[in-house]
């Protein structure tokens, strides 16, 4: 491919969000990003606003940190990304944020959408969403350096985000594993471990205790106006998660949805 085909395929158009292919090398636009309103995202206030400032500065031009949003299945790690990357598209007094979803599987070619964004006027989200890596995988190579290190490096208009139910990314054996076959076992374990260190914010996303759970189905009610009282809303809350063993924001959502459907509503 010359360099007059490669210019004209990473050339943006309207779009506020993209997917890369990385087989193919190309950035395919997603006219429709699904998502919620940040208003709606309800039991995770501190790392919600710790994320809208990184994210805030970052739009601004402003110094701004990768983030690692680790924890609970069900919390809003990758709802909140969306929801934040929205917000800011929604204001004015930033510049163009554009949001590029990467699957994990194409890690390896992060390098190449790197150096195709780099040059873009506008500000770019990289957002790998369930991100982790089993025993044999190298992948994660391509992505500490990108983070941190290398000649090239992260460039200034590219922040990555990620959402993982790791807190360092890896399983346990696979760190063990490194130990126990390194020349240096304690530098190899460092070099596992040291891929979360890349990233500046940690946000742990917690399971929900029934109080904050019931708030969330409460404030979920509000936003699609149900007309189910309190009382009831409670006691359906509660028989919802003891039925799903789990209490959680996507747990709040799936119950509200059915609520809603039997109201006669559209959510």
């Amino acid at each position: 491919m010359s360099q007059d085909e490669n210019a004209r395929q990473f050339e943006l158009g309207e779009a506020d969000a993209y997917h890369w292919q990385g087989e193919s090398g190309r950035l395919m636009a997603i006219p429709r990003v699904s998502r919620v309103p940040l208003s709606m995202l309800r039991g995770i206030d501190q790392v919600r606003d710790i994320l809208l400032a990184n994210t805030e500065q970052f739009a601004r031009g402003h110094g701004a940190n990768n983030a690692l949003l680790w924890g609970a299945r069900g919390m809003g790690k990758s709802s909140l990304v969306k929801a934040i990357h929205a917000d800011i598209r929604a204001r004015e007094g930033f510049e163009r944020l554009v949001l590029v979803e990467i699957a994990r599987e194409d890690l390896e070619s992060l390098p190449q959408l790197m150096r195709a964004i780099a040059s873009q006027s506008a500000r770019f989200i990289v957002f790998c969403d369930d991100l982790s890596f089993d025993s044999g995988e190298t992948s994660y190579k391509s992505l500490k350096t990108i983070l941190d290190g290398g000649l090239e490096g992260r460039p200034d208009n590219v922040l990555f985000y990620a959402t993982s139910n790791r807190r360092h990314l890896m399983p346990r054996d696979m760190i063990e594993n490194e130990r126990s076959t390194a020349i240096n076992p304690s530098e190899a374990v460092e070099e596992k471990v040291s891929l979360s260190d890349r990233f500046g914010l940690w946000l742990g996303f917690h399971n929900s205790d029934q109080e904050s759970y019931l708030a969330m189905v409460s404030g979920y009610a509000t936003y699609f106006g149900l007309s189910i009282d309190a009382e009831t809303l409670r006691a359906r809350a509660i028989e919802w998660a003891a039925t799903r063993g789990s209490r959680s924001g996507r747990v709040a959502i799936q119950l509200v949805r059915t609520l809603a459907g039997e109201e006669g509503k559209a959510v």
